[in-house]
């Protein structure tokens, strides 16, 4: 299915009919859409597995409806969460159909999507924001010139930390080669969304975030921005789709201290192999090339073997504080998180 995650279709999606499939959440990971990178992280594909089923069955509480079906057990069996007595990392769901924008003459043609268009994941992922930490796009996107405080509702020049009185929105394309941040006119023209239905998703997205941010909450962390994807069903109905609420959906922290997929953005932007990566988006923007990749003259190297022990404690650390068990064998994450710190202090 994509470079994190593989997809085992039981049944074909319709036109008018849900299909059903397991999501194999895998130990891979991606940073700047490069796609699999050289290491592979022990247990995140279970550590994420179970925390988006966690997020999933809250969600489904306050009810927000979602393509999620239940964990697949060692027997086989799809159970609840509280019913799991090991860990998995094979997640059953219901399945929308994935219908791509064509790209002709340097551009994506979404025509295919209609108003009356069902049973399709739209193609957007939608953006919560809480913070600014460091790291943020919104940063670069600001130095760039790309977008202005004031059009993201901010009356002043934000700063790395800050903390956002109101939750900020945010929306780029999601089946296009590289995520393109665009304004929410532009995402409800190429999707061909009515107005009633631009505000549905602007409310799941809010009460997303409050959930997610209320459930980090008590494992002490801080929910600064994540994202969401969405699907709609046989009767365009709305529902989340993919995973919500993990670590790589999401950027906590702890403290201030990253807890997330950001660790290892972090430790790559110091290597030449990132500098290449921006300079081969950058090529293939202005020249209109869908494939970056090949543009770009390195490849990433491996991650350091004490950060990378670090990180696969961080994501096995993170779900058991969420679901409030001990089903991975980690310590507590602010042990985790001292152990960052101090891998930090020696390198840095």
């Amino acid at each position: 299915m994509g470079s994190v995650k593989d997809l085992k279709t039981l049944k074909m999606a319709q036109e008018n009919e849900l299909g059903v499939g397991q999501f194999i959440f895998s130990d891979r990971y991606s940073v700047f859409d490069w796609g699999e990178m050289p290491d592979h992280i022990s247990n995140k594909g279970a550590a994420l597995c179970l925390m988006g089923a966690y997020c999933f069955e809250r969600a489904e509480e306050m009810g927000i409806k979602t393509h999620y079906r239940g964990l697949v057990s060692k027997d086989g069996t799809t159970v609840r969460i509280n019913d799991l007595e090991e860990p998995t990392n094979i997640m059953e769901v219901n399945l929308v159909r994935v219908i791509y924008p064509k790209f002709e003459s340097g551009y994506y043609d979404y025509s295919v999507f209609e108003s009356d268009l069902t049973n399709f994941l739209i193609p957007l992922e939608v953006i919560y924001r809480n913070g600014l930490p460091e790291g943020s796009s919104v940063f670069k996107r600001l130095e760039r010139g790309d977008i202005t405080y004031e059009v993201l509702g901010l009356d002043h020049s934000p700063q790395p930390g800050e903390r956002l009185e109101i939750p900020l929105f945010d929306v780029s394309t999601k089946l296009e080669e590289r995520d393109r941040y665009i304004t929410w006119k532009e995402a409800q023209d190429i999707a061909k969304l009515k107005d009633l239905e631009l505000n549905e998703i602007k409310k799941v997205i809010s009460d997303v975030n409050n959930l997610i941010t209320e459930t980090a909450k008590k494992a002490n962390l801080t929910n600064e921005d994540g994202k969401i994807e969405l699907g709609y069903g046989p009767n365009r109905e709305l529902m989340l789709v993919d995973v919500i609420g993990t670590l790589d959906e999401c950027r906590f922290t702890f403290n201030e201290i990253h807890v997330s997929k950001e660790i290892a953005r972090q430790f790559y932007k110091t290597t030449d192999w990132y500098k290449d990566v921006e300079n081969a988006k950058e090529i293939a923007k202005v020249q209109r090339i869908r494939d970056w990749k090949k543009l770009c003259s390195s490849k990433p190297r491996n991650l350091d073997p004490e950060l990378k022990g670090i990180i696969s404690q961080m994501y096995m650390s993170t779900a058991n504080a969420f679901l409030d068990t001990n089903i991975l064998d980690s310590p507590k994450l602010e042990e985790v998180v001292n152990s960052y710190k101090k891998w930090l202090e020696s390198k840095y």
